[in-house]
């Protein structure tokens, strides 16, 4: 069974009033240490991280950010433990017509699932089933809401379609849901993909959606008519140049995983093959329609 290396990270200043200004010092640290999730209570966090390298560097870096303020201890979740953990609150997000749920609230969302509800009519609303596995998407996180919400604005009847860095994914199964022809979803993340294929299989999905495991910058250059890209903003403006290639003429590319302060940086790199049709904003996040040039 896959464990995940993850860290408890308790609050102990000297004061109750002193526990915002020090998570907020231990979150600017955590940007730099690749987090896959972050479980969030008062008096404590639990961190999680892909490898059990990125955790013992958390592990030294994050008291030294908060001196005397913090402590940290090293551990190890199941991931079936956490999944079944998860169930007591999570429940279905409504984006538009689209619900992604989890299996245990699908049958409650009373709608038809798949792509096969593109077919069934345009107007139908659609459930996505998605299996929680850590460190992939659910559609809780407003970045995936902002990229499920601008799909619903475009027509993507018989178009080829795009999603990098999928993970679980759910807005491969969206893009297909919606009509799209053909999906290639991208991961450089093993895990990512078995999980993808999963929730390929729990959404009755036996074509239309490719699952690859590699990093999109080192694919092969062949334009897709919508891109997505549900990344974070160092990934957008590090691979600005393949994602705007990955885009054929007149096509489109839907972004996010961009915070509001990074968004002038991720706009001014696809600036030049790129404009911005739409934008959405929710919370700290932006999410972001552009059109190639």
């Amino acid at each position: 069974m896959r464990t995940w290396p993850a860290l408890v990270v308790r609050f102990t200043p000297s004061t109750a009033t002193e526990v915002p200004v020090i998570q907020e010092l231990v979150a600017a640290a955590l940007d730099d240490l690749h987090p896959t999730a972050v479980q969030e209570s008062e008096t404590e966090w639990r961190v999680f991280f892909g490898t059990g390298a990125d955790r013992d560097l958390a592990g030294r870096t994050l008291p030294i950010a908060a001196p005397g303020a913090v402590s940290v201890e090293p551990l190890d979740v199941e991931d079936e433990d956490w999944a079944r953990r998860s169930q007591e609150g999570l429940t279905a997000v409504h984006v538009g017509r689209i619900t992604i749920a989890p299996p245990w609230q699908a049958s409650q969302a009373g709608t038809e699932a798949g792509p096969a509800a593109h077919e069934a009519g345009a107007s139908l609303p659609i459930t996505i089933v998605i299996q929680p596995s850590m460190g992939f998407g659910t559609g809780h996180h407003a970045s995936t809401r902002l990229c499920t919400a601008l799909l619903q604005r475009m027509d993507l009847a018989g178009k080829t379609v795009l999603d990098v860095g999928t993970g679980s994914g759910v807005l491969a199964l969206v893009a297909r849901a919606l009509g799209a022809k053909s999906v290639v979803a991208v991961d450089d993340d093993s895990d990512a993909i078995e999980a993808a294929r999963e929730n390929l299989e729990l959404n009755g999905v036996t074509g239309g959606i490719e699952l690859r495991l590699a990093d999109f910058r080192t694919l092969p250059r062949q334009a897709a008519d919508v891109v997505t890209a549900n990344l974070t903003g160092g990934l957008l403006i590090q691979g600005a140049e393949h994602l705007a290639d990955a885009v054929a003429p007149g096509g489109s590319l839907i972004l996010s995983g961009v915070l509001l302060e990074e968004e002038a940086d991720v706009m001014a790199a696809l600036a030049q093959a790129l404009a911005v049709v739409e934008r959405f904003s929710e919370d700290e996040w932006i999410g972001a329609w552009l059109k190639r040039r």
